[in-house]
């Protein structure tokens, strides 16, 4: 048996490894008054399920048949909501970013939405293992008139076994252009020790999950005091806010009780749609 390497002795590369690569690309379209699959292509473990519903707006649930995402995998979802058309996307159930010993995972997230398009980007929340490595974007294109609700929610290691985040990377960016005007950028950049950064009260205050939750729908600017008075109550050891200009309103959640943060959001979503939230949801 090889001995170990002493502390101090030169770093091995990780070995190159097979990668998962998934992709999903949907296109649908207004026919008849009601919301159709124009096209749809899955590669890789990525699959997209469209189940009945009840409402009169489609689901459409992503799939990761590999389990989760480790280092260096790749995944990609491309919507395109047509003119008129609506839809809500959602996830089967929380995704898990397994622990890297050197390659980032990539997660890439394309929107567009066409003429009165409407699209709920409603995805479960996102489980960073301890030591982890996640760069994400979130690009949308907006016809001047469409809507797009949006939330994301970042747990930082597993609540359920007591992990701790102690260390990691996380880059998040998000990019939204209306009429082809960047109206919104967010860009998000944790490395290192991750837990001690969030223990800071300027940054995280002890923090252990995060949310965005992200409003470009006709009107959203108007909505800011119906808004905060759905986040009066966002749960025990979270806290909350929301902002709203140049036509559009941001919710911030964080929390170091992730499972209480994503009964807040939950409920905040609930209440704000006035609707039920996706089945997949509440399993």
């Amino acid at each position: 048996m090889r001995p170990l390497p002493s502390p101090g002795a030169v770093r091995v590369a990780a070995p190159l490894r097979q990668r998962s690569q998934g992709s999903v690309r949907l296109r649908v379209a207004r026919a008849g008054g009601a919301t159709v699959v124009a096209d749809l292509a899955e590669a890789g473990p990525a699959r997209l399920r469209l189940p009945r519903v009840h409402g009169a707006v489609p689901e459409a649930v992503l799939v990761n048949t590999a389990g989760g995402i480790a280092c260096g995998d790749s995944f990609c979802v491309d919507l395109d909501v047509g003119a008129g058309a609506a839809l809500v996307f959602t996830t089967a159930a929380a995704e898990k970013v397994y622990r890297s010993d050197g390659p980032a995972s990539a997660l890439a997230n394309r929107l567009s939405l066409g003429a009165g398009a409407r699209l709920a980007w409603l995805p479960q929340e996102t489980i960073l293992y301890d030591r982890a490595c996640l760069e994400r974007t979130f690009e949308a294109d907006l016809a001047a008139d469409a809507g797009l609700l949006a939330c994301e929610i970042v747990m930082l290691g597993r609540a359920a076994s007591g992990e701790v985040f102690a260390a990691g990377a996380l880059r998040d960016r998000w990019f939204v252009r209306r009429a082809g005007r960047l109206v919104y950028a967010d860009a998000l950049a944790l490395a290192g020790p991750v837990a001690d950064l969030l223990a800071r009260p300027a940054i995280g205050g002890g923090a252990r999950a995060l949310g965005t939750i992200l409003d470009l729908s006709p009107g959203a600017e108007a909505r800011i005091e119906e808004a905060r008075a759905l986040l009066a109550d966002p749960g025990a050891g979270v806290e909350a806010g929301a902002s709203a200009w140049n036509g559009h309103l941001a919710v911030r959640l964080l929390g170091r009780d992730p499972d209480a943060l994503r009964r807040g959001a939950a409920r905040f979503l609930a209440g704000y749609r006035r609707e039920p939230l996706p089945r997949v949801w509440q399993g």
